[in-house]
């Protein structure tokens, strides 16, 4: 919490103590508290229109109360399996989703998704609670899934993540010697027209940058470790492939999956600026089990 914004949940409301307000500004302190919240929290105009409009924001001496954890029921069906938290507060989650779990269901009859699960969480605990994913990663990309825990907070976040104010560092394996000189990818990635799910490095494609550090050589594979200036489907798999190193495992690329089953892609850490106080909140999540038996073997020179 920042040291200018103190506040604490009471059931459904927030209560917040913004100090002194001017009760000169036209509409009195009231409306003086609704410009602190602007000017000071950023607090997302439309949301508060609706507070306002309907009797959810109230001042009494120094407490400004909002009504921002209104129940909600999540669309998602519940399904209890064990799930790694990686931090929460009132406002935020985050949850390590492991590689063979889509973040959200596709359509009628799929399997089990990270929402399902996320979903169960509150559920247990007899929360009326539907948290919202802020981002995603592919199904068999393993990391740190964001998600929002109310209507300010996803808000929020969406604007940040519009802004590219969060952060995502991911590491790879990936087949051959990658060459240090190798810092940044920067190529335009479109759909690929004789496959429909695979992408590829084409002119007309959408911007794409990615940025590469080499962090260990093996006999015949290297790990790096990247971030994204970009967003784009799959970048990080096409432009590896398009610069000679596929992702182990990454059949669809081009890569091997004799040693690995999927692209070995790992969320590392993920940086998000707090809804309510802005502070930067980091989140780490350790590399997979599954990546110290696939080092050791790339260590050995084994062809991945």
């Amino acid at each position: 919490m920042s040291a200018r914004v103190s506040g604490t949940r009471r059931g459904e409301w927030y209560e917040l103590m913004p100090g002194k307000l001017n009760p000169s500004e036209p509409g009195g302190r009231y409306e003086a508290a609704l410009l602190w919240l602007t000017r000071e929290l950023g607090f997302p105009d439309k949301l508060l229109r609706e507070l306002d409009a309907a009797g959810e924001i109230k001042l009494a001496g120094d407490r400004l109360r909002l009504r921002l954890f209104p129940p909600r029921t999540s669309q998602y069906a519940p399904v209890e399996r064990p799930i790694d938290l990686l931090y929460e507060d009132d406002f935020c989650l985050v949850v390590h989703k492991p590689a063979g779990l889509k973040v959200h269901p596709d359509g009628a009859g799929s399997p089990p998704t990270l929402a399902n699960l996320v979903a169960a969480v509150f559920a247990q605990r007899g929360e009326p609670i539907a948290p919202g994913h802020i981002h995603r990663l592919d199904e068999y990309t393993s990391g740190p899934v964001l998600y929002a825990k109310n209507a300010m907070a996803q808000l929020k976040l969406d604007a940040a993540m519009a802004r590219k104010e969060i952060g995502r560092v991911y590491t790879a394996l990936v087949e051959g010697q990658v060459s240090p000189a190798l810092r940044v990818i920067h190529e335009p990635i479109g759909r690929d027209r004789h496959h429909p799910s695979r992408r590829r490095v084409s002119p007309s494609g959408k911007d794409a940058l990615t940025r590469v550090e080499l962090v260990e050589t093996y006999p015949k594979a290297s790990l790096v470790r990247l971030t994204l200036d970009t967003g784009r489907t799959h970048q990080i798999r096409v432009h590896l492939s398009h610069a000679g190193h596929p992702l182990v495992g990454d059949a669809l690329y081009g890569g091997s999956s004799r040693l690995f089953p999927h692209q070995a892609l790992h969320g590392e850490s993920l940086t998000f600026p707090h809804p309510l106080t802005g502070e930067l909140i980091r989140v780490d999540d350790p590399w997979p089990e599954e990546w110290n038996r696939l080092r050791e073997q790339l260590r050995q020179g084994k062809e991945s």
